[in-house]
């Protein structure tokens, strides 16, 4: 069964800082929470088409690139699990999107998309997550779902909203 969720965010940062962040994948552990200990096993970027005027240091990964990544399974034990995400499409300042190649789920879609938006006077960036995966495993998978990773998924983007101003800042 493939599930769908969204989440949305607003920070107070250009589009282009904002975009910069999430597409270096460096970054990738620091939105992750701590206790997930996410670490970067491998990258295989490919640059994304240039846009004129774009200045940045440190990688970014283009339509093409492959990050391997793993991850505490549970909290406190050593066994981790290893995800290998493809980013399949890539348009600055706008969106780009990653499918897991190999991991722990059935199958996984995320879609990252930024809007510059001004609130209350204050330009900003609208931060939005559109995801659509599904457990795998059946029945088994379905439990899982309804018990733990609906849970789970809501919990880390809610964890990194609440990390992503100081992150940004710190940029």
């Amino acid at each position: 069964m493939t599930h769908h969720v969204e989440f949305e965010d607003w920070v107070a940062f250009p589009i282009e800082q904002v975009f910069l962040f999430f597409a270096n994948p460096e970054n990738l552990p620091r939105i992750m929470p701590p206790e997930a200990g996410t670490r970067i096993e491998a990258l295989r970027l490919v640059a994304p088409l240039s846009l004129l005027g774009v200045s940045h240091s440190g990688p970014l990964a283009g339509v093409g690139s492959e990050i391997d990544t793993s991850f505490l399974v549970v909290r406190g034990l050593p066994f981790r699990a290893k995800w290998t995400a493809r980013i399949t499409e890539f348009e600055w300042n706008h969106h780009f999107g990653d499918i897991q190649e190999k991991g722990p789920f059935g199958s996984w879609h995320h879609r990252h998309e930024f809007a510059a938006e001004a609130r209350n006077g204050v330009d900003g960036t609208v931060v939005r997550d559109r995801i659509d995966y599904s457990v795998g495993f059946g029945i088994i998978g379905d439990i899982g779902q309804k018990l733990f990773v609906d849970r789970q998924l809501r919990q880390t983007f809610q964890r990194r909203q609440r990390a992503l101003p100081g992150l940004l800042s710190a940029t």
